[in-house]
């Protein structure tokens, strides 16, 4: 089997989208099949038309330029075009049995074009609502033109999609409510490799030094800084926690458009000895942070984006053992049994996660079944050979399709009368 990703984005970028995709990869891989990877251009930095990363061959697809190619809609088009083209060269090369496009429609419209071309099959994945993330990063209104627009886009790729896959079981009820039947709805979810995160290991004294963590009771977010995230409700919390547990501190890993908002706040608060930010750090690097965290904390805030979608970083937290805190959002739900395998707070509600984390920190000793059912749940039900084990069947299935009707097409031209 051989199988043409098309990624919005890819290694060096970092992002719970990069991390989901080299867990795909590397499945499909163990499985015995040949994966072919191209990224758009949006965000592209002027890499070479090939690139390897960490170990992972990447196509790049050239960022389209001239007088016009950064204005609305005329770089949409452009940028199509170009992706198009790249595939077209693609396709042709690595002859691929199947063309599997990781959402938003800018990656979805090029290789449904290019697929049909070549007559081979097409999937869609849709990883969010793309319409509901704008709302969230303040580039669009809910139900405004754009809006609008972005899910009647998403909406008509679905429908021409040989098959869709996506992360849970709400988005593919969300899916299914525009008028996609279930039958080519598949779920593949979030999941992790265990090979990762298998060993117990000490915290790196030195770092928590650095970082002036030693001795104390540690709370971590590692990810990406959006506003969904809720990181100013957790730093709201912090003064509160701090009057009952003076002896916790909160570590931020990671960056993005509410960083220096953030770090504002938390001044302003007053909470410089509480918080550490640390800034993005190179992915290698990652686990020395996990290590020194004893309780991940998760406030996503409640809206039509985390109520639908299941985020990645719950997972890896489980996996390491450590206890996680989330907000009752329903993407979070999808993951947590709360009190089981890990604890749920309200969402939007700082009072309501400091009571939470006081809780936690106060019967520390009493939460090891907790994080024992974490990990098991984890290694049960969420491993990217056991998820991505879903891609086989559909794949299979569109393959004998496109092969059975190519066969009736040659049949039919041969029964012909020829000239």
């Amino acid at each position: 089997m051989r199988i043409l990703h098309v990624f919005d984005h890819s290694l060096p970028l970092q992002s719970g989208y990069v991390f989901r995709s080299l867990g795909i990869l590397g499945a499909q891989r163990s499985f015995g099949w040949k994966t072919i990877h191209l990224t758009t251009p949006r965000y592209n930095a002027g890499e070479p038309e090939e690139e390897i990363v960490d170990g992972w061959s990447f196509y790049r697809t050239p960022k389209p330029s001239g007088p016009l190619a950064s204005e609305p809609v005329i770089r949409e088009i452009q940028e199509i075009r170009a992706v198009k083209r790249r595939l077209d060269v693609l396709i042709a090369k690595h002859r691929p049995d199947i063309v599997h496009a990781h959402s938003p429609w800018l990656t979805g419209i090029p290789a449904l074009l290019s697929a049909r071309r070549a007559n081979i099959s097409f999937v869609y994945e849709v990883r969010a609502l793309w319409e509901d993330a704008a709302v969230d990063l303040g580039h669009s209104r809910e139900g405004s033109l754009r809006y609008r627009t972005t899910r009647a886009v998403e909406t008509w790729l679905m429908r021409r999609a040989g098959a869709i896959f996506t992360l849970c079981d709400s988005m593919r009820d969300e899916i299914a409510s525009r008028g996609i039947p279930e039958s080519r709805i598949a779920v593949v979810p979030n999941a992790i490799d265990l090979a990762k995160f298998s060993e117990a290991r000490n915290s790196d004294s030195e770092l928590a030094r650095s970082l002036g963590l030693e001795g104390r009771t540690v709370l971590g977010f590692i990810g990406s800084f959006y506003h969904y995230e809720g990181l100013d409700l957790l730093l709201s919390a912090m003064t509160s926690i701090r009057a009952e547990a003076s002896n916790v501190a909160l570590l931020l890993v990671g960056g993005g458009p509410q960083a220096e908002r953030l770090k504002a706040q938390a001044g302003a608060l007053g909470l410089q000895n509480q918080v550490r930010f640390t800034g993005r750090v190179p992915h290698e690097q990652v686990r020395r942070y996990y290590d020194l965290v004893d309780i991940f904390v998760y406030p996503r805030r409640s809206m039509r984006l985390t109520e639908l979608v299941t985020p990645l970083k719950p997972l890896e937290a489980m996996a390491e053992q450590r206890l996680v805190l989330a907000s009752d959002v329903g993407g979070h739900r999808a993951l947590i049994r709360d009190g089981e395998t890990g604890l749920l707070f309200r969402a939007n509600d700082p009072v309501a996660l400091s009571r939470k984390v006081i809780e936690a920190v106060r019967n520390g000793g009493s939460m090891a079944a907790i994080r024992a059912a974490g990990r098991r749940f984890v290694e049960t039900e969420r491993t990217w050979t056991a998820s991505a084990g879903t891609y086989r069947p559909v794949y299979e299935e569109l393959v004998a399709q496109h092969g059975s009707v190519a066969r009736k097409r040659y049949s039919a031209f041969r029964a012909q009368p020829q000239a």
